[in-house]
């Protein structure tokens, strides 16, 4: 049977998701604590591979076991077992050929920038310097439409294809913050920090909004911007279809 794991983490004391040698991964740590409970060996499968330091207020995870089991309970001893960084929202049944990763239809990041010092924001990138918002958001319809984001992609990727269809980007004033929201239907590695900090550098009156167009179509990562810092950047929604998340506990 193929059950899927709905949770959030704070990523700050792991290095990203997948698990790596000699590295605290959140997909160990669940991997970990499944498999103590369960008594068996147990591998859970991810959304994506969120990178080191990088959040989420929701990931979802499938993995396979034969034995029924209460669900409730085998939350309840989840969250009790794992770190407070890290919280199981809902276990769900699901249909076997449902997966984590392939059956996803969207996923959408959240990256915060403070503009104001403020020492609760810890999970927000510090930026101080006057932005013109107004250029970067007007750079936000240069990303729209499906394209090769190779200039935003960390270089020696295995991808079969940097092609990505983004239908949402856009920026948001919040009380001392601004917030960069984009959706798409895949994301290339360090993606998301590396259009963020082109906007940046919009924003700075560096380069022109338009210019955009012309660093995708370059397919260089040297053409665009530095990439932002993990702390700010949040995976805060993932689509499936309906069917699969109709499921109850």
């Amino acid at each position: 049977m193929r059950f899927f794991i709905e949770l959030a983490f704070d990523g700050t004391n792991y290095h990203g998701w997948q698990v790596q040698p000699n590295a605290n991964t959140v997909q160990q740590e669940i991997n970990t604590a499944l498999s103590k409970i369960l008594n068996t060996k147990i591998e859970v499968v991810g959304a994506g591979r969120t990178d080191a330091g990088v959040h989420a207020n929701q990931l979802y995870a499938h993995f396979d076991f034969s034995a029924d089991f209460e669900i409730s309970l085998l939350k309840n001893k989840l969250n009790g077992f794992l770190n407070d960084d890290i919280t199981i929202k809902r276990i769900f049944k699901v249909n076997k050929d449902s997966h984590a990763r392939f059956s996803a239809l969207r996923r959408t990041y959240k990256y915060h920038i403070s503009t104001t010092k403020d020492p609760f924001n810890k999970n927000s990138m510090n930026y101080f310097r006057k932005l013109d918002v107004e250029l970067m958001q007007e750079a936000c319809k240069y990303l729209i439409g499906e394209k090769d984001f190779t200039s935003f992609s960390k270089l020696h990727t295995q991808n079969y294809t940097n092609n990505c269809k983004i239908d949402l980007a856009k920026w948001k004033r919040v009380e001392g913050e601004l917030c960069f929201t984009i959706r798409a239907d895949r994301f290339l590695r360090n993606m998301v920090r590396a259009i963020v900090g082109t906007m940046i550098n919009i924003g700075e009156g560096k380069i022109k909004p338009g210019d955009i167009k012309d660093i995708i179509l370059s397919k260089n990562r040297s053409s665009a911007g530095f990439s932002v810092q993990a702390k700010g950047l949040f995976l805060t929604n993932v689509e499936y279809p309906k069917s699969i998340l109709d499921e109850k506990e």
